[in-house]
């Protein structure tokens, strides 16, 4: 497995693993248009040649934020998503972040132990943020990077 930035060649595979892992999925549109922001950064997990896995942050005003951690299914439970939540949050830092946040699905329990684990903390709610279906956001923070 291999941790690098996102290239414009990743777009198809990263656009079709948005399909899968996410309800609201991110079109290749969307995902060029993100990768061009200055604020943005966007790491891909790769296994050869096949994208298994992407995340992106962005870094404003020293306060770090992700945006999306999407590992195929088939990846999952292995250590993945840790690993490429944690070069999220080391690339976010050394673009300046003093802090990280995030948002997260309610139900999306896997994914809160994950952020949890790895340093964050549950500090606030936005009340029906996501559709289909309506749910809360919880809202996590990583105040501590050092």
């Amino acid at each position: 497995m291999n941790i690098r930035p996102m290239t414009y060649e990743d777009l198809g595979q990263a656009a079709d693993i948005e399909k899968i892992c996410f309800r609201e999925s991110w079109s290749v549109r969307i995902l060029k248009e993100s990768m061009e922001s200055f604020w943005n950064l966007f790491l891909v997990i790769q296994e050869g040649e096949k994208l298994i896995g992407y995340g992106t942050a962005c870094v404003i005003a020293g306060e770090g934020e992700i945006q999306r951690i999407a590992i195929l299914p088939e990846f999952r439970q292995k250590g993945l998503g840790r690993e490429l939540l944690a070069a999220l949050v080391k690339t976010a830092k050394e673009r300046g972040a003093r802090s990280v946040t995030l948002e997260v699905r309610e139900s999306n329990l896997p994914a809160r132990r994950l952020y949890i684990s790895a340093g964050f903390q549950e500090e606030g709610r936005r009340k029906d943020y996501y559709r289909n279906p309506k749910e809360d956001a919880i809202i996590m923070w990583d105040r501590e990077l050092s």
